[in-house]
């Protein structure tokens, strides 16, 4: 038995789990509404102010699906009501970045400016021009536009210049050799 898969997930009070079928899930709640549909090897109810994951056979792929599943209901549930936020800092002489309308803005030592349309689901901020937040109800959007801004210009190991994760540790490479 999975041991994430096998716990159940308790509804808070603002929630409203709806059944869609048999294998799709609506979660409403104060920040928005998230819907999504799973495999059909997994099946999911509602019992008591808790969603139930179950699995149809113990072979190793409905296993997997098991506990994947029941993560993804959950952050569900965490989505709409407390939401999701990822942190990126730029780092590096005259980069920076700016909100324009719909649109970040940013200044990477490249020749041209970089500018992302900001996806509707999602909000973005800017402070001190190198601290990037990302917020939305989607951990999998958040994630996925975050890394999408990490990966225009990631942090180089030699002087460590670019995007990253706030907190995140870029290894440091030797510089070359000097003469002798």
């Amino acid at each position: 038995m999975s041991r994430i898969g096998k716990k159940p997930i308790t509804i808070p009070e603002k929630v409203e789990v709806e059944l869609i079928g048999e294998n799709s899930l609506r979660v409403k709640g104060p920040l928005g509404v998230l819907e999504k549909t799973f495999h059909p090897l997994i099946s999911i109810r509602t019992q008591d102010h808790q969603i139930i994951v179950e699995r149809s056979n113990d072979e190793k792929f409905t296993k997997a699906l098991h506990g994947l599943t029941r993560a993804l209901i959950n952050n569900m549930v965490l989505g709409v009501t407390q939401g999701f936020e990822k942190k990126l800092e730029i780092q590096g002489t005259g980069y920076r970045a700016r909100i324009q309308g719909n649109k970040l803005v940013m200044d990477l030592g490249f020749s041209h400016t970089v500018e992302l349309e900001i996806p509707e689901d999602l909000s973005v901020n800017v402070e001190d021009n190198t601290k990037i937040t990302v917020k939305g109800i989607d951990k999998e959007k958040v994630g996925q536009f975050a890394a999408y801004i990490r990966s225009i210009k990631p942090a180089e190991p030699y002087k460590g210049k670019g995007i990253r994760y706030l907190g995140e540790r870029i290894r440091q490479k030797a510089g070359k050799a000097g003469k002798k």
